[in-house]
């Protein structure tokens, strides 16, 4: 499989288990279980094959994968938040190289997900006041609804008092 191929196929499982029921269907613990290991053992191999692309799209395409199937399996060996870290900050690193709005919008929304600086929150911001709100695509809108989402929400796992 090409390395395209790849980020692409972990993008597609990672939504998929984040999304896993949302849909009102059945979740069965073996599919969830299976899910979440693929999708682990995916992380690793992209992971361990270094944070290079061959453009700075490809890169953010392939943190981004990252990103959202480290969040999305609950598989860990120990060092999965090291390698969360190290992904946000190659992150930080491509972010400004980017010329694809949408794909940054992801990327920002991602990185803010894990970190909350608003400042990453705040050019998401920018870039969506820039798109044509009657001519959102569903990409787009589903982007806008995430990061609304994680604003509202910051604490998931967590009760505050």
């Amino acid at each position: 499989m090409h390395f395209s191929e790849q980020i692409d196929a972990l993008l597609r499982l990672s939504h998929n288990l984040l999304y896993l029921g949302m849909d009102g269907s059945p979740i069965y613990s073996d599919e969830l279980a299976r899910m979440s290991g693929e999708t682990f053992r995916l992380c690793n191999e992209l992971y361990d094959g270094g944070l290079h692309g061959a453009s700075p799209e490809e890169e953010a395409s392939l943190c981004l994968a990252l990103l959202l199937g480290y969040n999305a399996t609950l598989c860990d060996h120990g060092d999965k938040q090291q390698r969360i870290q190290q992904v946000l900050e190659h992150s930080w690193k491509v972010l400004p190289h980017m010329s694809d709005p949408l794909l940054k919008v992801r990327l920002l929304t991602y990185c803010y997900s894990e970190c909350y600086e608003e400042e990453l929150a705040d050019q998401a911001h920018a870039i969506i006041a820039t798109w044509n709100a009657d001519q959102l695509t569903s990409d787009q809108k589903e982007i806008i609804e995430e990061l609304q989402n994680i604003e509202d929400n910051p604490y998931p796992w967590e009760y505050i008092d």
